[in-house]
């Protein structure tokens, strides 16, 4: 008796560690992801995280930015990703890379509907992240903009829109001052600002994501 009430107390005091495994959150993207030239800790997925686990979410952040990377890089290198990482949910962040190389919407939504149709596979919730389209081309920006809720709508994915949107939204020139030397990438206080716009929609995902637990 004593030796079966032993195991039935290990096996209560082992439940709550069943339960408190950190969700798993795979940030997928390129260098914006990544955290380019910044120090590790102010990174967007350092960033993120922190903001997260001030607000009591118990998760990990897994950082799967790559420099340089596009949307047909991320077409070969989800399934890694996923396979290496395990992620409860994803958050897909690409086409910055595409849109300086001056690839067609079209190849790009191609590209994102692979790399959606992998992360979702297994019902696995999904964020998806767009870019800012060029303002200089009407067309082409249309066909841009209209890539992210098309592709959204089909994968069933939260979505934000633009990423550099709460960078926009400053006034006057406003933006400028939260870029790095390059103008291209975000500086911390930058991503600071893309973190408070994004991290509501990574609750909703956190929210998706332990519902399916």
């Amino acid at each position: 008796m004593k030796l079966k009430a032993l195991v039935l107390i290990l096996a209560l005091a082992a439940a709550p560690m069943a339960t408190a495994t950190p969700l798993r959150i795979l940030a997928f993207g390129d260098s914006l992801t990544e955290g380019y030239g910044l120090p590790r800790k102010h990174g967007l997925v350092p960033q993120l995280q922190d903001w997260l686990r001030a607000r009591g979410h118990d998760v990990l952040v897994l950082n799967g930015g790559l420099s340089g990377d596009t949307t047909a890089g991320g077409r070969v290198r989800i399934g890694y990703s996923l396979a290496r990482h395990k992620p409860d949910a994803v958050i897909v962040e690409l086409g910055g890379n595409d849109l300086l190389m001056g690839f067609s919407p079209a190849m790009v939504e191609d590209n994102l509907d692979s790399i959606l149709g992998q992360a979702g596979k297994t019902g696995r919730p999904l964020l998806l992240v767009g870019i800012a389209s060029p303002d200089h081309d009407e067309p082409l920006s249309r066909d841009w903009a209209g890539i992210w809720p098309r592709m959204a709508a089909q994968h069933d994915a939260l979505l934000m829109e633009n990423l550099y949107q709460p960078l926009f939204d400053l006034p006057d020139e406003g933006y400028r001052t939260m870029l790095q030397a390059d103008g291209l990438h975000a500086s911390a206080e930058g991503v600071g600002l893309i973190v408070q716009s994004l991290g509501p929609k990574v609750e909703a995902l956190i929210e998706k994501a332990e519902g399916r637990r």
